[in-house]
């Protein structure tokens, strides 16, 4: 019996094993242990199906076929019951993920050299906000996903305990941490006590003083971005001339929001919007939206919107190329608009940080440390509003994308030997 731990991210996946004694992240792409979580079905080689950056690069090299993203964000949502149109066939959504799932699962059968039935999963505090029922069920599917794909034993760990376990490693002293687990879709939350002493402990319960967390992540702040700089330039507020009215909003929020952009390539949102560019007062603008749904556009100004929000961590400004669409289109981005435009996100979670705390029985000073994880961590204004809920602990960091994984590893291995 081998196991391994399985970090099944919105934007990013990694799966290890236990390699000479320590946590080893496998390679799924070249020498990457980190894969995107993306497939593409490949239309002009009819049943070829790329995974990861290979999917991602075919989509962008305008290979004919279909690209799904944030395929985690599925089970959070209604959608986790639909089905999709690939090619002449409807396929279940749930069966993309498995077919994610299993790709990931030979990969790291590959690096282990046998056969891996064990596997901890890793999962957010809530799938779903406020509804315990809903959440229970996204497990569920995933628990069963997980079996289809070869699992024989399929358990859970919050991913947020998984990182303080990873982090635990370095830990020279006990201290309280608190974990912000800031990912693609979701923002989770932990209050947990570690300690060189308490490492190699087969119960950690008494540990793991709180945990929280809400559907807040990267792919909102996308949303949030590509609506605020670059949705504008496909007609988003501008006006009709017959009815004084706008746009209608629903077709931009669509194409804004990774895992819904799919459903925007209807023919029926193509008949609307040939209608609005005519009715429209900025037809030009208008006109961009119908070329976006007929060449099915909406992932690549997706990927342009990720990379600005990259790249506004570290700069005021950033420009979007928009070239693609429109030959000498650009979108202007500044770090001032985007905070503005997640401003409100990040209220909450500086709020849900502090009710862990709160509710972990301690006050905002016991918290030695916060230890930012995930790839949407990175965001300055996400984390000065984190830091805000126990402004006197020290900031730590490490391995964004990789300590989750490596703590489902350390945990799978204490599990199942």
């Amino acid at each position: 019996m081998r196991a391994c731990g399985l970090d099944f991210g919105t934007s990013n996946s990694t799966i290890g094993i236990l390699r000479e004694g320590r946590p080893t992240l496998a390679p799924l792409e070249g020498e990457s242990t980190l894969m995107p979580s993306a497939v593409f079905f490949d239309y002009e080689a009819r049943g070829r199906v790329l995974y990861g950056g290979a999917a991602v690069a075919a989509y962008v090299g305008q290979t004919e076929g279909r690209l799904m993203r944030a395929l985690k964000s599925i089970l959070a949502s209604p959608l986790i019951d639909e089905k999709t149109a690939l090619g002449t066939k409807m396929v279940a959504l749930t069966d993309v993920i498995e077919l994610f799932i299993r790709h990931l699962k030979q990969r790291v059968e590959r690096f282990a050299g046998e056969e891996l039935s064990h596997v901890v999963h890793g999962r957010p505090v809530r799938f779903v906000d406020d509804d315990k029922v809903a959440d229970r069920k996204a497990q569920s599917v995933l628990e069963a996903i997980a079996r289809r794909a070869g699992f024989r034993e399929v358990s859970f760990e919050f991913e947020p305990i998984a990182a303080a376990y990873h982090y635990e490693e370095t830990a020279m002293a006990e201290e309280i941490v608190l974990i912000a687990d800031i990912g693609g879709g979701t923002s989770d939350f932990s209050v947990v006590r570690i300690g060189p002493e308490r490492r190699g402990r087969a119960d950690r319960s008494a540990d793991i003083l709180a945990n929280d967390g809400a559907r807040i992540g990267g792919t909102d702040f996308d949303a949030r971005l590509s609506l605020d700089a670059v949705m504008p330039l496909l007609g988003l507020g501008t006006q009709l001339r017959t009815k004084d009215l706008p746009m209608p909003k629903s077709l931009y929020y669509e194409l804004a929001t990774w895992s819904t952009i799919n459903f925007a390539y209807t023919w029926r949102n193509v008949r609307e919007v040939r209608e609005l560019v005519a009715d429209a007062c900025e037809p030009e603008k208008a006109a961009r939206l119908l070329v976006t749904l007929r060449r099915r556009l909406g992932h690549r100004i997706a990927l342009s919107v990720e990379d600005a929000k990259i790249g506004l961590s570290g700069n005021d400004s950033v420009m979007i190329d928009l070239s693609f669409l429109d030959a000498t289109l650009c979108a202007n981005a500044t770090r001032a608009g985007f905070e503005a435009a997640i401003h409100d996100k990040n209220q909450r979670l500086t709020a849900l940080a502090a009710r862990c705390i709160n509710d972990a029985g301690m006050r905002p000073d016991a918290v030695s440390t916060i230890f930012f994880t995930g790839g949407s961590s990175r965001v300055p204004a996400v984390r000065k509003a984190i830091a805000a809920a126990a402004p006197a602990a020290r900031i730590a960091g490490g391995s964004d994308f990789l300590s989750v994984g490596l703590g489902l590893t350390r945990e799978a291995q204490k599990r199942y030997g």
